[in-house]
């Protein structure tokens, strides 16, 4: 029996005024895999991932995110998904460490704070630094660390390595492998074909606002 779908979009649209950003996406990410989600900037990847949380509304088309329609029930969604967006807005007088508690406190403080030292010290973070004193390669290990430390059922990841140094991308990429071996599911962005083979099980390929293929 095929388990039920993690993501599923039907007929996925949206418009930003006259602007279709998703032209009907359909897509099917099933538990336990990595699920990469490749295109150019602008292709509509972001676009879909925000959907998918419910942080915009669709034009049209059906959308289920672990069963649940992000649109009546979007804090339980979210309450099970960890999701790095494209592009991080921190406070940047609070060191990483503040804003790792700070997240672990909306969350129900239920982080393994030596897991979190742990998957600090492969990002080569400093946990005390002040985020205001970071280079956007540092950013972007935060965001990498607070959608990863969380241990959600799906891990929704838009463009996670970005700005990242070539060994700390593979890093980040053996850590969502492991993430997956641990029992979550890997939903992720990118633009770059060869981090897709790397860890992808499958991958859509969206140009336009459209799935082109999947494979």
């Amino acid at each position: 029996m095929t388990p039920s779908p993690i993501i599923l979009c039907e007929k996925l649209k949206k418009n930003y005024g006259r602007v279709q950003a998703l032209r009907g996406v359909d897509l099917e990410v099933l538990p336990g895999e990595i699920f990469g989600f490749l295109g150019p900037n602008g292709a509509g990847k972001t676009t879909a991932i925000r959907c998918m949380l419910d942080l915009i509304r669709p034009n049209g088309g059906s959308l289920r995110v672990l069963g649940l329609d992000p649109q009546k029930e979007p804090l339980e969604v979210r309450r099970r998904v960890s999701y790095l967006p494209g592009e991080l807005h921190m406070y940047e007088n609070m060191s990483v460490e503040g804003l790792m508690k700070y997240l672990n406190s909306i969350r129900g403080n239920r982080i393994d704070w030596s897991g979190v030292r742990r998957l600090a010290e492969r990002l080569d973070l400093d946990l005390k630094l002040l985020i205001k004193n970071l280079s956007k390669g540092n950013k972007q290990k935060v965001g990498v660390l607070q959608a990863l430390m969380h241990r959600a059922e799906l891990l929704l990841l838009d463009e996670p390595t970005s700005g990242l140094d070539p060994l700390v991308q593979q890093e980040v990429l053996r850590i969502i492998a492991e993430a997956r071996q641990g029992g979550a599911t890997v939903f992720f962005s990118s633009h770059i074909l060869s981090e897709v083979q790397a860890i992808a099980g499958r991958v859509a390929i969206i140009r336009q606002g459209v799935v082109v293929e999947v494979a």
